[in-house]
This record gives structure tokens, C-alpha cells and sequence, in this order.
């Protein structure tokens, strides 16, 4: 599992890497998004990532791994927004957001060590397509928790879902790696 971790920690840091500098081209601005606006932006990479494992012709020059961080990213924006509520106007600096990235994303690998442990690695006998389905589950799991004002009866919250997402995108990103 050790080398698990180092892979998580390689695109993690891709992902943050995008991460600082489009806050310091835009700032916060992200942070003016509610929660169902974010999931909708995660919904269309995530549909975009399908269309492209299903379709031959691509008319658009990016692949499926700058989606994939785009999932990552957006998850962890939504994270940051479930703590920090949504805003009117961008309030944090882009050491401020990467401090709360930072930490949504060692709380998130810990969830992997954890859930990686008991399932024995099973991800790694899984295909990027199965990956993708499971984030456009959890998507549609996510909408619905929205459209239920975040209630669930037995089910886990909205934020366990993001988490999920970023795991598994991870692992995609993880397999296209060793490809």
C-alpha cells in the first residue's frame, strides 16, 4: 500500500499544482458557488470522461486526465463550501485556500488508506470506465441528497460522496498513469 500512497500523493500534487495557480489567476472566486452548481460542473467532466471512452472522434484536444483533475478539484472546492458556506464575494487568499485544500485532501487519502486496507486494493483490478461510473453514481446519489435539502435517512452525507469522487478519480488518474 506504501506505493499506493506515493501515487495518490504524485497527482494530488498535480491537482493542487492547478489548483494555486488558477487561484492566483482568478482568486476565489469559486467560492460564490453553491453546492448543486458544483456538482453540475463535476457532473459534465465526468460526462465528458464517458463520451470520450466511448466515442471514437474527439473534437476537443484534452483527455480524459485533465478532466479527471477538474473532478478532483471541484470535489474539493465543494468540501471547502459544505465547511465554509457559500459567499457573496471571494474572501480567501490563495494561502488560506490551500491551507483548507489541504486539509480536505489528507482527511480524503486517509478515508482511501482506510477503505484501500479493507477492500485489499480492489481498484487496481478495476478499469478508468468502471471508475468513471461509479463518480456518475455518486453524482447522481449527490443530486439527489440537493434535492432532499442534504436529508438522508441511512445513507452517508454529501460530503462522504465527494470524498468518494476524489478517490476514485484518483485511482482513473493512477491507472492512465500506468498505462
Amino acid at each position: 500500500m506504501q506505493d499506493t500512497s506515493k501515487q495518490y500523493d504524485a497527482v494530488i500534487a498535480k491537482c493542487r499544482a492547478l489548483f494555486v495557480n488558477k487561484m492566483s489567476d482568478y482568486g476565489s472566486a469559486w467560492r460564490i458557488l453553491r453546492l448543486p452548481s458544483l456538482t453540475d460542473q463535476i457532473f459534465i467532466k465526468a460526462q465528458r470522461i464517458r463520451s470520450l471512452q466511448q466515442n471514437a472522434v474527439r473534437k476537443v484536444d484534452e483527455g480524459e486526465v485533465s478532466e479527471f483533475i477538474g473532478i478532483i478539484n471541484y470535489c474539493l472546492m465543494a468540501l471547502i463550501q459544505l465547511e465554509k458556506g457559500v459567499v457573496d464575494q471571494p474572501d480567501l487568499s490563495t494561502d488560506e485556500a490551500t491551507q483548507l485544500y489541504d486539509e480536505k485532501i489528507a482527511l480524503t487519502k486517509q478515508l482511501m488508506l482506510d477503505k484501500n486496507h479493507d477492500y485489499g486494493e480492489a481498484w487496481r483490478d478495476m478499469r478508468v470506465s468502471s471508475l468513471t461510473d461509479l463518480i456518475l453514481q455518486k453524482l447522481l446519489r449527490v443530486k439527489q441528497i440537493e434535492d432532499n435539502a442534504g436529508k438522508t435517512i441511512v445513507s452517508e452525507g454529501i460530503d462522504a460522496n465527494y470524498q468518494d469522487m476524489i478517490n476514485y478519480a484518483v485511482f482513473a488518474m493512477i491507472h492512465l498513469g500506468e498505462g
